[in-house]
Formats: structure tokens, sequence, C-alpha cells
């Protein structure tokens, strides 16, 4: 694997990152603790109320006054601009208080205001965002139609000239509109004369913009999503946010941050139920003591605690990497915003990454705490049963899960293609090593067989996405109609990325003077990696099965097998590890 100083996006799998270089959350400043102690004490004061939607308003307000609107605003437009890490972490933190009120916060500060800080002209972003930062406004994004989700650039909602050319006649509709009910600014996709896909600003108070009733959905109930007509609106002509026929732009790249911070949410989400996990299991007692002491569910502590640990590896990792990116984007000369733009565009698969795992991550957290509730779980007068319903939505907006998996494989390969990111050399290297004897693992030093192992799945990703874009260059398939194998090279890049960010935060750790519990992050650390394994062996080999025939596929096959040669562990016994320091710590106790 090649060494560089230069950090590009996908370059994960094929770059040997040292520990050095990663920014890992035991690292934060005064100014960060300071700034989680503040979210930790917003979110415990309005948890009992995050969940209604006729606090919606008065928690943003509230949430304005504390900054954390314009926490990734430029000054002059009424926001703070704190780096990219202290923005993750108020992502982090605030997805601790619930499905609604973080459904609100995050259309606000992402899709709703981030397309004019993005877009906007000097005098746009000087009239909303600054009551935006503060809370006195409220913002909605309007892409999704009836027959447009995921294809939004199917969109039916058209923009027509009016007769003196001063407005844009708008008429449409569009649907799943988040804080729709209280918004007082639209962002709203329409085709001008039903061909340029162009962005507008709209004002709530405009004559002609109607909502339909509150949706009555599954989870994320007290969350405003309605419907939003628009009938003969007349926009004015300033109000175009962009280039006419460029509101695609506008649409896809806002989404890459919304992503990233999604998952990051998502990972609140999940520490969150841990910890109500954890203190229930402490508390419930059954045949004479606590549940906590029964193996099950020790397994079931043991894998949640791992999970997140990694997750937030992961998270911070790329959050780091991003504002690197964005300040040597300024640097070079960029805007603030373009260079924020420019950081999220750059590592676009590496945010669907985050949200992907993010999401799924949490659903997995809070299926398991339910159970650990039992039929208490199942119940509404219990915690877990709102999380369950609130939490399947993540997996389904900012881009379904699906369509994330195909971008993030989609993006790596188009940087190949334009020679941003050198694949082909790599992958042949790894065809060329099928015919040599496999090397030893040394080891003499530590984390040298962890740090082969990620090496072996990074090589696995290789040789099967190698493999399936020389089929399709042969003309024997089209990667655009085969999805599933699209998606299996995603989830075992998913893997790389989130074990090596595991390892490298461990192997940090392990060469400071930060106080830390050696023994749960080694068991972490190794569980992470040998689920990691057991995966990408039998994604890869699916995969193969799928498109590559006779000697060609004994001989990857075998690859496969090669690169699945990390040493067994007792998995057992490092969930229990995991679960006993939680249990002892009486809730999420993996913040050092």
């Amino acid at each position: 694997m090649a060494n560089s100083s230069a950090l590009r996006g996908g370059e994960f799998i094929i770059r040997d990152t040292p520990a050095s270089e990663v920014f890992i959350p035991e690292e934060f400043s005064e100014e960060h603790k300071m700034i989680r102690k503040m979210c930790k004490d917003f979110v415990n004061k309005i948890r009992e109320k995050a969940h209604l939607l006729e606090n919606q308003v008065e928690l943003m307000e509230q949430s304005g006054e504390l900054g954390l609107l314009g926490a990734h605003i430029p000054e002059e437009f009424g926001g703070q601009t704190l780096d990219t890490n202290a923005n993750t972490l108020i992502a982090d933190e605030l997805g601790k208080a619930g499905g609604s009120f973080d459904t609100t916060f995050a259309a606000h500060i992402g899709i709703g205001m981030l397309p004019l800080l993005y877009y906007g002209t000097a005098e746009q972003k000087k009239k909303y965002l600054p009551k935006l930062c503060s809370g006195e406004m409220q913002a909605a994004y309007c892409l999704t139609e009836p027959g447009s989700g995921s294809d939004a650039l199917a969109a039916k909602t058209r923009a027509d000239l009016s007769a003196d050319g001063k407005n844009y006649i708008l008429n449409g509709q569009k649907m799943w509109i988040t804080n729709a009910g209280f918004a007082d600014v639209f962002t709203v996709f329409a085709k001008i004369n039903g061909e340029q896909f162009t962005g507008f600003i709209v004002d709530a108070s405009t004559e002609g913009l109607t909502l339909g009733p509150e949706e009555r959905k599954m989870g994320i109930k007290g969350s405003s999503t309605r419907q939003v007509f628009f009938e003969k609106m007349a926009i004015p002509v300033e109000n175009i946010l962009g280039e006419i026929g460029k509101g695609h732009l506008i649409a896809f790249n806002t989404l890459n941050i919304g992503r990233f911070k999604l998952g990051s949410m998502a990972m609140g989400g999940s520490k969150h139920s841990l910890e109500i996990a954890v203190k229930y299991a402490n508390e419930r007692h059954q045949f004479g003591k606590p549940i906590s002491s029964f193996g099950a569910i020790k397994h079931k502590l043991g894998e949640m605690g791992a999970k997140i640990f990694s997750i937030e590896s992961a998270i911070y990792r790329l959050s780091d990497m991003m504002g690197k990116h964005k300040d040597s984007l300024i640097a070079g000369g960029s805007s603030y915003e373009m260079a924020m733009l420019g950081a999220a565009k750059e590592f676009a698969s590496e945010c669907a990454i985050i949200k992907v795992a993010g999401s799924e991550y949490l659903d997995f957290v809070i299926d398991e705490t339910v159970q650990i509730y039992g039929g208490n779980g199942y119940s509404e007068e219990y915690p877990p049963a709102r999380a369950y319903r609130d939490a399947r939505i993540n997996r389904i907006y900012e881009g379904t899960n699906e369509i994330n998996r195909l971008l993030l494989v989609d993006r790596i390969i188009q940087k190949a293609i334009k020679g941003e990111l050198d694949l082909v050399n790599p992958a042949w290297a790894v065809q060329k090593e099928l015919m040599t004897m496999p090397s030893k693992i040394e080891e003499d030093t530590p984390w040298s067989a962890e740090h082969q192992a990620i090496q072996h799945f990074k090589k696995s990703m290789l040789l099967v996405a190698g493999a399936a874009v020389k089929y399709q260059m042969d003309g024997k398939h089209d990667l655009r109609e085969e999805q599933e194998i699209v998606m299996h090279i995603a989830d075992i890049g998913i893997e790389c990325f989130i074990s090596e960010s595991q390892l490298l935060r461990a192997e940090k750790l392990s060469s400071s003077q930060i106080e830390y519990p050696q023994d749960v992050v080694k068991a972490i650390t190794q569980l992470t990696i040998c689920e990691s394994q057991a995966k990408i062996q039998k994604i890869a080999s699916d995969a193969l099965m799928a498109f590559a025939t006779g000697d060609e596929l004994i001989i990857m096959l075998k690859g496969i097998k090669r690169f699945s040669q990390y040493p067994a562990m007792n998995t057992i016994r490092a969930r229990r590890i995991i679960a006993d320091y939680l249990i002892k710590g009486n809730g999420y106790s993996l913040e050092f």
C-alpha cells in the first residue's frame, strides 16, 4: 500500500494511514470539552419535551440562543464558525435528544441552511442566515415529489418567467418536507420551462403557498412533515439560488455533509440507547440478581459498545480529515463556504459510509435495547419503544442506504476514471500477489496482526472491484445493472474504513499518555477486526460468485480465503470485557 501526505477521498482503500495522522475524541481541547458539557446540559434539559411537535420552535430558538444553529456559519452572517470537530461534537451530543428534535435540528442546520451558505449571493446570505442562526427563522428544503424520490431530477414542479420578467411563477407539489409546518423559508427545486432544474428561495408568507396536514408517521412524530403546494406563486428573479439549470449541484452537494451529520447524530442516539440499556440491566433483577450479570445480556452490551466505539473512531477520523481539507482550501485562497463544500464533496464516499453505518448501528443498538428491556421495551411507557420507531427513518432520508452504497462505489470509480485516485495499479498488484507465496505475520510488534488484517481487507475490496470492472470492460456484464455486486463492494469498503479507524484509534491511544482501559480498547479492536473479517470473506465470495467463472473464480476465491487469516480469538471473552466495563460504569463509560 502506498503512503502519501496528501489526503484524498476514497484513498483509504489504497493507503496505509499512520496512527499519528488521525484525530481521536480523547484529544478534545478544553474548548471542545466545554462545548460538550453545554450540549449535554441542554439535551438533559429538553429531553422530556423534545419528542413533542408543539415544542419544536421553542427548542430551536433555545438552540439559537446557545449558538448551536450557527456553529458552522461565518460570523459576518450571524454564526461563529467553530472548527469541524466541534461541529461534529455538537451533532454527536444533540443526537441523544431524541429522533423528533434531532430531525428538526438537522434539517434546519443542514439542508435548510447549507444551500444558502454554499450558493447564495451576499445579499441572500445577509437577508436570511443571521435569522436562521439565531432561531428567529426556521428553514426547510423541498426536493422530493410524489413521483421523484431518489430520482430527484424527475421533478415535475416548474417555474415560468412572468411576462414582465420580474418573477418566476411557481407551480407544483413537494412531499415529506421536514419542518414544513413552521418553516419561514424554503429552498425549492423546480424546472424552469419544465427543463432547467433550478433552486429557488421561497418565503413562506408568499401568496400561493399552502401546506397539507401533518403526516401520520411511524416515528419522529414530534417533527413536522407536510406536503407543500405551490400555485401561481410569484417568486422574484433575485430569489434564484445559484445558477439556472444547476440545481442538481445544490441538491446533491448539500447532501454530503448532511449524510455525515446524520451518521454523527445517529451515533449519539446509539450512545444514549446503550446508556439506558446498561442502567436498566443493572436495576432489573431476575432469579435474585441483576440481569446484567447474565452472559446473554453481556453479549448484547459488549457488541453494542464495540459498534459504537468503532463508528465513533471513524466519525472523528473523517471529521478531522474534512476539517484539514477545508483549511487547506482556505489557505489556497478559497472562501470559507466553498472550502466547506469542497471538503464534503472530496470525501463524499466516506460521508456515505458514516451515514450507512451510523444509521444501521443505531437500529442494531436500539433493537438490542428493546430486547434487554424485555416486555417493558415494547411498552410506550418506557423509552425504547419511541426510540425504536424514530430510528427507522435514518436509513431512508438523506438518500436511502441503498442509494448511498451505490454512490459510495460510484464516487470512487469516478475518481479513478478522472485520474484522481490510482486504483488500477494496486488492483493489479493484488492480482499478481495471488501468484506468490503468502507472507507471514510479524508478531513481534504491537498491532502487527491487526495491521495485516486491515491490509488484507483492502486487498479483498481491490480484488472484487477490480475483477468486476474488468468483466464489465470485457463486455460480460454492466455494473450499472448489477446493483447487488456494487452494494457488496460498498459493504467491504464500509468494513475497511471502520475497522481501520478503530485500529488507528487504539494504536494512537497505546502510544499516548492518555489514561484508558487498555484491555477494553484491545477487546473492542480485536472484536471489530475479527467480525469484519468474517463479513468481508462472505461478502467478497458472494460477489465473485455472481460474475466470475471457471479457473479465474477458483483463483480469486482462494485469494479471498488467503486474505482472511486474522488469528482466531475468544470473542465471548472480548464481549464480556467490554460489557463488564460498561456495567461497572453504569452507562456508556467509553468516553475517556
